[in-house]
């Protein structure tokens, strides 16, 4: 017998209210339910991140609502309940307010794209807390500083990444094709939010990247005559182009080191460089420096989003490198224009040299 967070109404049963259940889809199972969450989400070309993300808070909700509401369907249970699990994560769970707009925006999507029973207004949540973060930029000594620590392929990711202020995932999964050298420019597709956008391509990254390319192209050709040299293609771009996963322009910029078996296809795939080896070696590079603040690959993007409004270019500009959706995301780098956070010169420093006695 199932257990209790297992157990959904099948789809001969009614609602209380007397509905039909579900339509033809298995969604009568937790499992099945997370199932045709991810295939929506997939079929949406939702980012892997974000496909994880939603299915672990739609397991949630269900395992919440098999204690408080079992035998019952997500479908019938409506905006109070979504109301109660939200305040349960702030009350009992204490999470931050992103984490539970997080969870929000996986329910919305679970009602009205996997459901088809979207939900009307939800009040009355009681909201987590939202802290009031200030980045961690690194200064250009200090970005200078870890740089001149780190080598190789590393290096040449971390370039990337303060160069063009993309993140690490954005600048992992980049294709042969997406860097357009006489344009100077990088082209991010799907990155967060689902949206492309196109971002600079700094003048002394180009060479390093074109002798890294070439060596690359090597390992494509050497992969070919093996009967390899085949990288998953995003969406159903496999099946409509049924040689392109193994056309140049669609190779990782940086391929991992070995190859691997895609469980649904069988095929042996080269995927890109996982973002663990970029983030250990700025670690370690970080630890060789006299830098005292918390150094990660995304700092370097915060990093280069301080650097450009420091050096006076406007903060719609940054907006659209960054990719932000909204301008509010991106204003709170421009406390660095402001002398000691807010403009207002310390009293202290009106003492002559010294200090006061």
């Amino acid at each position: 017998m199932a257990t209790p967070a297992e157990s959904l109404p099948d789809d001969k049963r009614t609602s209380p209210s007397g509905r039909k259940a579900l339509g033809p889809h298995d969604m009568t199972t937790k499992e099945g339910l997370l199932r045709r969450a991810q295939e929506v989400l997939s079929t949406l070309h939702y980012s892997p991140k974000t496909i994880k993300v939603y299915v672990y808070w739609i397991r949630r909700y269900v395992e919440f609502n098999a204690q408080s509401n079992p035998g019952t369907h997500p479908r019938f249970l409506r905006e109070g309940t979504v109301n109660k699990f939200l305040t349960d994560l702030a009350l009992r769970h204490d999470v931050a307010a992103s984490t539970q707009n997080q969870a929000l925006s996986a329910l919305l999507f679970l009602y009205e794209k996997v459901l088809s029973a979207p939900l009307d207004r939800i009040e009355g949540v009681v909201r987590a807390r939202r802290s009031t973060l200030v980045v961690t930029a690194l200064s250009r000594d200090e970005t200078q500083e870890v740089f001149s620590h780190l080598d190789g392929l590393p290096h040449l990711v971390c370039m990337m990444l303060y160069g063009s202020g993309m993140r690490i995932g954005e600048a992992l999964s980049l294709r042969v094709k997406d860097i357009d050298f006489d344009g100077r420019e990088i082209v991010i597709r799907s990155g967060k939010g689902n949206k492309d956008r196109v971002t600079m391509l700094a003048d002394v990254v180009i060479e390093p990247l074109k002798q890294h390319l070439r060596t690359v192209r090597m390992q494509h050709s050497t992969d070919l005559h093996l009967g390899l040299g085949r990288v998953p293609m995003p969406g159903a771009l496999a099946r409509k182009y049924l040689n392109a996963d193994r056309e140049w322009g669609w190779q990782w910029v940086f391929p991992a080191s070995s190859h691997y078996v895609d469980r649904k296809t069988g095929v042996r795939h080269r995927y890109h460089l996982h973002e663990s080896v970029v983030q250990k070696a700025v670690r370690v590079a970080a630890s060789q420096t006299s830098v005292t603040k918390h150094v990660t690959p995304h700092v370097l993007r915060h990093s280069f989003a301080t650097h450009v409004l420091q050096d006076g270019y406007d903060i719609r500009t940054l907006q659209e490198l960054l990719g932000h959706r909204d301008v509010r995301t991106t204003q709170i780098y421009t406390h660095v224009l402001n002398r000691g956070g807010f403009g207002v010169r310390s009293p202290l420093d009106g003492f002559k040299k010294g200090g006061p006695k």
